[in-house]
Formats: structure tokens, sequence, C-alpha cells
């Protein structure tokens, strides 16, 4: 089966050696993702705001692999603050409300950085 790599152009793509999603198949994983935080729209301290760029971002990802949001089985979301859980649900909620995809949701350590409050990865598949 052919494999199709999604960069994004990222420079930690390179320095990683990963890519942000690959499709083989009817199957698409795409790798953790953590929010674009730029103080005014997305801040370090804004969960729901970070879960809902993410996703967003994810949704054009998928696009790029031929496949959309509706095809998402299963999200894995990592925070650094589970007290956030609601912010972070509600924002899920809002792209995945009639979509229902299994997921998870734990709480972790740290990110790579101390602005992301939030890391989400998605599997898609395809029928």
């Amino acid at each position: 089966m052919p494999r199709q790599n999604i960069l994004t152009g990222s420079p930690w793509e390179d320095k990683m050696g990963y890519c942000r999603a690959v499709r083989i198949g009817n199957i698409v994983e795409v790798s953790g993702t953590v929010a674009i935080v730029d103080g005014e729209i997305v801040k370090a301290d804004d969960a729901y705001a970070q879960t809902n760029n993410i996703i967003e971002r994810i949704s054009k990802v998928l696009e790029e692999a031929g496949v959309s949001l509706k095809d998402v089985v299963r999200t894995r979301i990592f925070t650094t603050d589970i007290t956030r859980f609601d912010d972070i649900a509600r924002a899920h909620g809002a792209f995945f409300g009639e979509i229902k995809p299994t997921t998870g949701i734990y709480e972790i350590s740290k990110l790579v950085s101390s602005d992301y409050l939030v890391e989400i990865e998605f599997t898609a598949v395809v029928e």
C-alpha cells in the first residue's frame, strides 16, 4: 500500500524525523498536536481556545489526507491540568458531538512548553 506523509512545514518535522500525519490505505494517524499560542486569540491559560485551535488545524491536515473530522474514530487528549476538563470537553464536543469518536483524556506532568495545556492525537478511518 502506498504511504502518504503529510508535512506542515514545522521545523520539528525534520529535527525529530516525523510528519504531522501518515495515511496508509484507509487509515490516517495524526501526530500529537499542540495549539499555536499567539497570546491574543489563543492564550497559554485557555484550554478551550487551545483545544479549538488544535482541532481546527487538524481538520485541514485531514483534508489534505483526503478525509475529514467525520472520519475520526479516536482522539487521545493529553493535558497538564485535568481541572480544565470542562473547557477541553466543551471544545472537543463542539466538533465531535455528532461524530462521537472514542477518546481518552490523560493528565501528564509536562508538555514541550509551559504555554501548552493540551495536546491531541487523532486516528481516522475511511470506509
